[in-house]
């Protein structure tokens, strides 16, 4: 799925997967406020979400957390993730 919004953006590899109105990348603000959005609705379909505390650090933790279970390579996620080192992955992991 991935994938093809990233052929259809038809954008620079380089450029923000999900970026702006105006092209630029999200600030953490604005995923703030999408998360929130979509948490609502989320919640109003499966009331078990209002205790939920989720963040777009959690969101992020557990796309990692997937990853590694998936047998993705620790410096694969440690790329993905934007970390200088791939020893300062495990901490997170």
């Amino acid at each position: 799925m991935l994938r093809a919004w990233l052929a259809e953006r038809r954008g620079r590899s380089a450029d923000a997967a999900f970026p702006t109105i105006n092209g630029t990348s999200l600030s953490h603000d604005a995923l703030q406020y999408l998360l929130n959005k979509h948490l609502a609705v989320a919640r109003r379909h499966c009331p078990s979400q209002a205790s939920k505390h989720v963040t777009p650090h959690v969101l992020r933790h557990t796309l990692a957390m997937d990853l590694l279970q998936h047998g993705v390579d620790r410096s694969v996620i440690a790329l993905w993730l934007g970390h200088e080192s791939v020893e300062t992955t495990p901490i997170y992991l």
